[in-house]
């Protein structure tokens, strides 16, 4: 078993949550129950998975809910480029946290070959 706090991806996930719900306050409210809610739900998906996966008793497991977390963050990059190329938000605010995703899907793949 891991300790989820002491796993670097967990807090990358985490802090990516966090921008995510910051970001998500410039759209529309007629996106509350569209966009808004699919990528802050998205967001929340991958440090939940992870932790998930830490928890489990193997890293067979861990590394199925890796798997899973990686999913939602390419989900969650489609979306985030959805957001820019509809005109919802600017693509300079959406970028940076593009970045962010790309980084936590290399660092799942690395960590995944490690277990």
């Amino acid at each position: 078993m891991h300790k989820v706090e002491g796993l670097k991806i967990w807090r990358k996930a985490m802090d990516l949550t966090k921008s995510i719900y910051q970001l998500v306050t410039e759209l529309p409210s007629d996106e509350n129950y569209g966009l808004k809610s699919q990528i802050k739900r998205c967001s929340i998906s991958i440090p939940s998975n992870i932790s998930e996966g830490a928890g489990r008793n193997s890293n067979k497991e861990f590394k199925h809910f890796l798997s899973i977390a990686n999913g939602s963050a390419y989900e969650l990059q489609t979306q985030l480029i959805l957001l820019w190329e509809l005109n919802l938000i600017s693509k300079e605010k959406v970028q940076p946290i593009i970045e962010q995703c790309i980084e936590i899907q290399k660092m799942n793949y690395s960590f995944q070959k490690t277990l």
